[in-house]
């Protein structure tokens, strides 16, 4: 599966930004998809996760609350809605594909480009 994301942009502390990802390829609802994030000098971290239909949804303890991930398996695409964003948020954001619920980066075999998110103070 390929994955493209988008959506990254320039935005002040407390403003919002809906990333998106869009797959193509392989049957998308069979995958979990995930948020990633990585920050420069630093690994990359676990975002979100959501499982094929959305019953299943984690979050990293430093974004619960304020980010929203979702998916539309008619439009091939996961979403990762960003509100009350804080200039820590700043990093390269990342979408992956994988067959687990999981905020370890190994069992996603898929990973999109990555797209920037700033967040001025």
């Amino acid at each position: 599966v390929q994955l493209q994301a988008s959506g990254g942009g320039l935005v002040q502390a407390g403003g919002s930004l809906r990333l998106s990802c869009g797959a193509s390829g392989r049957a998308f609802s069979n995958y979990v998809m995930g948020w990633f994030r990585q920050a420069p000098g630093k690994e990359r971290d676990f975002v979100a996760a959501i499982n094929w239909n959305g019953s299943t949804l984690r979050y990293a303890v430093s974004v619960k609350g304020r980010f929203t991930i979702s998916r539309d398996n008619a439009k091939n695409t996961v979403y990762l809605q960003m509100n009350s964003l804080k200039p820590e948020d700043t990093a390269v954001y990342y979408c992956a594909a994988g067959r687990v619920v999981t905020n370890t980066p190994g069992p996603y075999g898929y990973w999109g480009q990555g797209t920037q998110v700033t967040v001025s103070s």
